[in-house]
């Protein structure tokens, strides 16, 4: 007999979900032990607290591709997560994996991204000795800055996101393809719409297998991946439907990602993030010990927004005019003029 709605969706979870699936109610727990919520299971927790975290409503403001866009309609940080979450969740459903594990993971899985996307992070690998990566930074996110105390296994798909990592659970598994398939899409389609690659300069032998249409080309990864993992343990795309995708990544990387019109202010980006760098390194060393100060000047680099970090920039190394105190009252003056 079950006592409290929490219990009510764990045994809910044993009784329709996968063999495979991630169950909350077997998670191996928090490095801090918490008493339970009466109402949600343990990893909708996690997903609860990553979304009303600092680091998740400055996501809005970070780079995808394209810099400080000022067409609202490019994606952003949080819009690329937003989309990631939702793949990742129509997979989990689909496959009747943990749902909740499945969206806190992807909530949370870029939340040590740096100002500037992929460019900021760059410099970043560059001044720091042993380098600097977004997934990591983001566990750094979760476990010490905000010290969410989520479940190993929330933190772990956070960690593997990456590729290059293998995740322990299939919903962490889901994200990480759900995280690829997401950026290939939306970044085809941000590009489009900046003029940088128009949809007939995309692989032929690719749209003719996933469709030029980016909603159906994107329907068609998601089912490749669902078809090709029920009633499996693994979390996989079909051979023929990863090369592909594979080799319209690739194609993204050498048409759109690395040296392409959208990537002509990331000079600039690249100096506004090492001289705050220097800046604050300097700054902090005055009352820290060097790699005690390293890592806090990455820690407060790296969680700024593009925006800040521009108006940071500004506020340093920008002259600005004299600011007289009294500017307003010439107002005043014509004011009193009219009267006479």
């Amino acid at each position: 007999m079950t006592n409290t709605i929490r219990e009510k969706l764990e045994k809910r979870e044993f009784e329709y979900l996968s063999e495979f699936a991630t169950k909350s109610a077997n998670t191996k727990g928090r490095k801090e032990k918490e008493e339970q919520s009466d109402l949600r299971t343990d990893f909708q927790r996690d997903r609860d607290r990553i979304l009303h975290s600092k680091a998740f409503r400055r996501l809005k403001h970070k780079t995808q591709v394209f810099l400080s866009p000022f067409d609202d309609h490019f994606r952003t940080r949080l819009t690329h997560t937003l989309e990631v979450s939702q793949i990742a969740r129509t997979i989990s459903r689909a496959l009747d994996l943990n749902e909740d594990l499945t969206e806190a993971i992807a909530l949370g899985h870029d939340l040590g991204h740096t100002p500037f996307g992929h460019c900021g992070e760059g410099v970043l690998n560059e001044l720091i000795e042993g380098g600097f990566y977004h997934n990591l930074q983001s566990v750094r996110v979760v476990e010490v800055l905000e010290h969410l105390n989520l479940c190993q296994e929330t933190v772990d798909g956070i960690k593997t996101h990456s590729w290059g990592y293998e995740p322990q659970t299939p919903e962490a598994k889901a994200v990480q393809l759900a995280d690829k398939i997401a950026y290939i899409n939306h970044d085809i389609e941000d590009s489009i719409r900046a003029g940088v690659i128009s949809e007939n300069d995309l692989p032929k032998d690719c749209i003719e297998y996933f469709s030029s249409n980016q909603s159906k080309r994107l329907s068609k990864m998601i089912e490749e991946i669902i078809n090709n993992s029920i009633g499996k343990k693994d979390i996989s795309m079909s051979e023929e439907g990863w090369g592909y995708t594979t080799k319209l990544r690739k194609w993204m990387f050498e048409n759109v990602y690395i040296d392409s019109p959208a990537k002509l202010e990331e000079s600039k980006a690249r100096n506004v993030i090492r001289e705050l760098f220097y800046l604050y390194l300097d700054k902090v060393k005055e009352i820290c010990p060097p790699d005690k100060a390293v890592r806090i000047v990455t820690d407060y680099i790296s969680g700024m927004t593009d925006r800040y970090a521009i108006e940071r920039y500004k506020s340093h190394f920008i002259p600005e005019g004299f600011h007289n105190s009294t500017k307003d009252d010439f107002l005043f003056k014509l004011a009193s003029m009219q009267e006479e």
